[in-house]
């Protein structure tokens, strides 16, 4: 139920229009949605009934009383989250006060990270961990602000003995990503899950044999569908917070799911490598 309006949110690119509608007026107006007939819904929307009671069946819903049930939930427990965080709505108004504006980040913060979490399919991410601990080579990809989360978990990878590398622009992942093999891996970052060029890399990594991974906040997206395995996120978009910044804390927790349990499954040898490079840059430390 706490999720509802998240699902929402990463199904709604693959709806069709009439269902975008009551997509955007319940994530804008959860209140009235919950308290409206399908009738009130639909002329509020200015769409046909079927049009509402598809977009129930959409997000896997028998019923639209059972839909407009959920949401009421959904919307209640949205009103003690803020409570705990103690701001009267989340989204950012332009006369907010500082106070006011580090509470409503935090909020995001915390939600995109706690929900995707909660969201992951944990055996999906159990095969991932696998792969990448027995890869010959890690190839990894992002664009933009997910170019960030790509440079962490290579970094971590590293620093525990394993071969992992990211390319700074396309053409140079293009044609390291051709040169990969049956073992090696490579796993794309892309928050909207419809970028080209990272579309254009995964494909290139399929060809050459590798096993590849999407990580991105749409799970129908174009980028999901087409990686033999997806690791989705949780990020909500608002005002002040673009796709860049809010999918940026989901894609770095999910780095340190994947690298946390790597650790755990090679912790003898991960902490003397660790150690190790520990040591070599001891001396660069004031």
């Amino acid at each position: 139920m706490a999720e509802l309006f998240t699902t929402i949110s990463q199904v709604r690119p693959a709806m069709r229009p009439a269902q975008k509608k009551v997509a955007d007026f319940v994530l804008k107006n959860p209140e009235k949605a919950a308290s409206s007939t399908i009738s009130e819904l639909s002329k509020a929307v200015g769409i046909s009934t079927a049009s509402v009671v598809r977009f129930c069946e959409d997000i896997e819903f028998s019923s639209f009383t059972a839909f407009r049930l959920a949401v009421s939930v959904a919307s209640e427990q949205r009103r003690v989250a803020r409570e705990i965080f103690a701001i009267d709505r989340d989204e950012i108004d332009p006369n907010d006060s500082m106070h006011e504006v580090v509470a409503k980040t935090v909020f995001h913060e915390v939600e995109a990270i706690q929900q995707t979490g909660s969201n992951l399919d944990l055996k999906t991410l159990e095969k991932v961990v696998g792969l990448i601990t027995k890869a010959k080579r890690i190839e990894l990809f992002g664009l933009g602000s997910s170019s960030l989360a790509t440079q962490d978990l290579r970094q971590k990878l590293h620093r525990i003995g394993l071969f992992a590398f990211d390319s700074p622009d396309n053409h140079q992942a293009i044609t390291s990503s051709a040169l990969m093999n049956p073992g090696d891996v490579g796993i794309v970052f892309s928050h909207s899950g419809v970028t080209p060029e990272t579309l254009e890399v995964l494909q290139i990594m399929k060809r050459s044999g590798a096993k590849t991974v999407a990580v991105t906040n749409f799970p129908e997206s174009v980028i999901s569908r087409n990686a033999d395995f997806r690791l989705t996120t949780v990020a909500k978009e608002t005002r002040y917070r673009s796709g860049a910044m809010s999918s940026r804390i989901a894609q770095l927790a999910l780095v340190d799911f994947l690298f946390v349990r790597i650790m755990q499954l090679r912790l003898e040898s991960a902490e003397l490598l660790l150690q190790r490079t520990y040591e070599a840059v001891r001396g660069d430390r004031i």
